[in-house]
Protein backbone atom coordinates (compact mmCIF):
# COMPACT_ATOMS: atom_id res chain seq x y z
CA UNK A 1 0.00 0.00 0.00
CA UNK A 2 2.83 2.48 0.69
CA UNK A 3 6.25 1.50 -0.65
CA UNK A 4 6.23 -1.35 -3.12
CA UNK A 5 6.29 -4.59 -1.22
CA UNK A 6 5.42 -2.87 2.07
CA UNK A 7 1.78 -3.46 2.88
CA UNK A 8 0.56 -1.45 5.86
CA UNK A 9 -1.65 -3.52 8.13
CA UNK A 10 -4.09 -2.45 10.83
CA UNK A 11 -1.97 -4.16 13.43
CA UNK A 12 1.36 -2.32 13.36
CA UNK A 13 0.70 0.60 15.71
CA UNK A 14 2.80 1.12 18.86
CA UNK A 15 1.99 2.91 22.11
CA UNK A 16 2.49 6.65 21.65
CA UNK A 17 1.97 6.60 17.86
CA UNK A 18 0.04 9.59 16.53
CA UNK A 19 -3.39 8.97 14.99
CA UNK A 20 -3.76 10.88 11.72
CA UNK A 21 -6.84 11.36 9.54
CA UNK A 22 -6.95 12.58 5.94
CA UNK A 23 -9.72 14.97 4.91
CA UNK A 24 -12.86 15.32 7.02
CA UNK A 25 -15.56 12.97 8.30
CA UNK A 26 -19.32 12.87 8.71
CA UNK A 27 -20.11 14.45 5.34
CA UNK A 28 -21.21 11.30 3.49
CA UNK A 29 -23.61 10.38 6.29
CA UNK A 30 -25.17 13.86 6.44
CA UNK A 31 -25.43 13.88 2.63
CA UNK A 32 -27.39 10.63 2.85
CA UNK A 33 -29.70 12.13 5.51
CA UNK A 34 -30.48 15.09 3.23
CA UNK A 35 -31.20 12.81 0.26
CA UNK A 36 -33.47 10.59 2.34
CA UNK A 37 -35.35 13.60 3.72
CA UNK A 38 -35.90 15.00 0.22
CA UNK A 39 -37.05 11.59 -1.05
CA UNK A 40 -39.66 11.46 1.74
CA UNK A 41 -40.83 14.97 0.83
CA UNK A 42 -41.06 13.94 -2.85
CA UNK A 43 -43.03 10.78 -2.03
CA UNK A 44 -45.50 12.84 0.02
CA UNK A 45 -45.69 15.70 -2.50
CA UNK A 46 -44.29 14.82 -5.96
CA UNK A 47 -44.53 18.42 -7.15
CA UNK A 48 -42.32 19.74 -4.32
CA UNK A 49 -38.96 21.10 -5.40
CA UNK A 50 -35.94 19.51 -3.69
CA UNK A 51 -34.12 21.83 -1.31
CA UNK A 52 -30.49 20.76 -1.51
CA UNK A 53 -28.83 24.09 -2.22
CA UNK A 54 -25.73 24.90 -0.23
CA UNK A 55 -24.90 21.23 0.31
CA UNK A 56 -22.90 20.37 -2.81
CA UNK A 57 -19.88 19.15 -0.86
CA UNK A 58 -21.63 16.63 1.39
CA UNK A 59 -23.91 15.40 -1.41
CA UNK A 60 -20.80 14.70 -3.47
CA UNK A 61 -19.25 12.91 -0.48
CA UNK A 62 -22.25 10.58 -0.49
CA UNK A 63 -22.75 10.18 -4.25
CA UNK A 64 -19.15 10.21 -5.53
CA UNK A 65 -16.74 9.02 -2.85
CA UNK A 66 -13.09 9.33 -3.86
CA UNK A 67 -10.49 6.88 -2.58
CA UNK A 68 -7.49 8.77 -1.20
CA UNK A 69 -4.60 7.44 -3.30
CA UNK A 70 -3.05 10.93 -3.02
CA UNK A 71 -2.42 10.26 0.69
CA UNK A 72 -0.28 7.21 -0.17
CA UNK A 73 1.69 9.23 -2.73
CA UNK A 74 2.29 12.03 -0.23
CA UNK A 75 3.41 9.63 2.51
CA UNK A 76 5.99 8.25 0.07
CA UNK A 77 7.11 11.76 -0.88
CA UNK A 78 7.51 12.73 2.79
CA UNK A 79 9.30 9.44 3.49
CA UNK A 80 6.85 8.60 6.25
CA UNK A 81 6.03 4.93 6.78
CA UNK A 82 2.70 4.58 8.64
CA UNK A 83 2.70 1.91 11.33
CA UNK A 84 -0.99 1.04 10.76
CA UNK A 85 -3.65 2.17 8.30
CA UNK A 86 -7.34 1.62 7.56
CA UNK A 87 -9.90 3.34 5.35
CA UNK A 88 -12.82 5.03 7.07
CA UNK A 89 -15.77 3.16 5.60
CA UNK A 90 -17.64 2.24 8.80
CA UNK A 91 -17.09 5.41 10.78
CA UNK A 92 -14.10 6.97 12.53
CA UNK A 93 -14.75 5.41 15.96
CA UNK A 94 -15.13 1.92 14.52
CA UNK A 95 -11.96 2.15 12.41
CA UNK A 96 -9.87 3.64 15.23
CA UNK A 97 -11.01 0.80 17.49
CA UNK A 98 -10.07 -1.72 14.74
CA UNK A 99 -6.50 -0.36 14.71
CA UNK A 100 -6.36 -0.41 18.52
CA UNK A 101 -7.67 -3.97 18.78
CA UNK A 102 -5.46 -5.32 15.97
CA UNK A 103 -2.40 -3.63 17.53
CA UNK A 104 -3.36 -4.70 21.09
CA UNK A 105 -3.56 -1.06 22.25
CA UNK A 106 -6.10 1.55 23.26
CA UNK A 107 -6.84 4.72 21.30
CA UNK A 108 -7.47 8.28 22.48
CA UNK A 109 -9.28 10.69 20.14
CA UNK A 110 -9.45 14.43 20.86
CA UNK A 111 -12.94 15.67 19.91
CA UNK A 112 -11.61 19.17 19.19
CA UNK A 113 -9.21 17.81 16.57
CA UNK A 114 -11.76 15.86 14.49
CA UNK A 115 -12.05 17.66 11.12
CA UNK A 116 -15.68 18.40 10.23
CA UNK A 117 -16.67 20.36 7.10
CA UNK A 118 -18.90 23.44 7.68
CA UNK A 119 -21.67 21.90 5.49
CA UNK A 120 -21.61 18.77 7.66
CA UNK A 121 -22.01 20.94 10.79
CA UNK A 122 -24.85 22.91 9.19
CA UNK A 123 -26.71 19.76 8.09
CA UNK A 124 -26.21 18.14 11.51
CA UNK A 125 -27.80 21.22 13.13
CA UNK A 126 -30.81 20.86 10.81
CA UNK A 127 -31.24 17.30 12.05
CA UNK A 128 -30.64 18.30 15.70
CA UNK A 129 -27.43 16.27 15.87
CA UNK A 130 -24.15 17.20 17.49
CA UNK A 131 -21.74 17.16 14.50
CA UNK A 132 -19.35 14.90 16.44
CA UNK A 133 -21.94 12.09 16.25
CA UNK A 134 -21.92 11.66 12.44
CA UNK A 135 -18.17 12.38 12.41
CA UNK A 136 -17.50 9.44 14.74
CA UNK A 137 -20.19 7.04 13.57
CA UNK A 138 -21.23 7.93 10.03
CA UNK A 139 -19.51 5.83 7.41
CA UNK A 140 -18.57 5.92 3.75
CA UNK A 141 -16.23 8.91 3.94
CA UNK A 142 -13.37 6.81 2.49
CA UNK A 143 -10.73 8.90 4.15
CA UNK A 144 -7.62 7.18 5.50
CA UNK A 145 -6.88 6.78 9.19
CA UNK A 146 -3.29 5.92 9.99
CA UNK A 147 -0.70 5.94 12.74
CA UNK A 148 2.81 7.35 12.55
CA UNK A 149 5.73 7.45 14.97
CA UNK A 150 6.01 10.61 17.07
CA UNK A 151 9.37 11.38 15.47
CA UNK A 152 7.52 11.86 12.13
CA UNK A 153 5.44 14.70 13.62
CA UNK A 154 7.51 17.46 11.99
CA UNK A 155 7.18 15.81 8.57
CA UNK A 156 3.37 15.67 8.68
CA UNK A 157 2.27 18.55 10.94
CA UNK A 158 1.86 21.08 8.09
CA UNK A 159 0.18 18.84 5.52
CA UNK A 160 -3.09 20.53 4.56
CA UNK A 161 -6.09 18.24 4.99
CA UNK A 162 -4.31 15.93 7.46
CA UNK A 163 -5.31 16.14 11.10
CA UNK A 164 -3.56 14.60 14.07
CA UNK A 165 -6.64 13.59 16.03
CA UNK A 166 -5.20 11.52 18.85
CA UNK A 167 -2.71 8.85 19.80
CA UNK A 168 -2.38 5.19 20.68
CA UNK A 169 -2.45 4.33 24.40
CA UNK A 170 -1.43 1.31 26.43
CA UNK A 171 -3.30 -1.97 26.07
CA UNK A 172 -4.52 -1.85 29.68
CA UNK A 173 -6.16 1.57 29.22
CA UNK A 174 -9.65 2.28 27.88
CA UNK A 175 -10.16 3.67 24.39
CA UNK A 176 -11.59 7.16 24.91
CA UNK A 177 -12.93 10.28 23.30
CA UNK A 178 -11.48 13.31 25.04
CA UNK A 179 -14.49 15.63 24.85
CA UNK A 180 -14.25 19.40 24.31
CA UNK A 181 -15.08 19.80 28.00
CA UNK A 182 -12.01 17.73 28.90
CA UNK A 183 -14.22 14.85 30.07
CA UNK A 184 -13.06 11.38 28.96
CA UNK A 185 -15.84 9.28 27.43
CA UNK A 186 -15.50 5.61 26.49
CA UNK A 187 -15.07 5.38 22.71
CA UNK A 188 -17.70 3.09 21.22
CA UNK A 189 -18.40 2.08 17.64
CA UNK A 190 -22.10 2.77 17.42
CA UNK A 191 -22.51 2.66 13.68
CA UNK A 192 -25.77 3.72 12.11
CA UNK A 193 -28.90 1.75 11.36
CA UNK A 194 -29.21 2.24 7.61
CA UNK A 195 -32.89 2.27 6.60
Amino acid sequence: LVNEGEYVKRSGASKGDLLVLSGDVGGAYMGLQLLEREREVFEAAPTAQPDLSGYDYILERQLKPEPRKDVIDLLNELEVQPSAMIDVSDGLASEALHIAKASNLSVKIDEDKIPIHPETKQAAEQFNLDSTTPALNGGEDYELLFTVKQEDYDKIKNVPEWSIIGYMGASDEDSELIARSGQRVPLKAQGWKHH
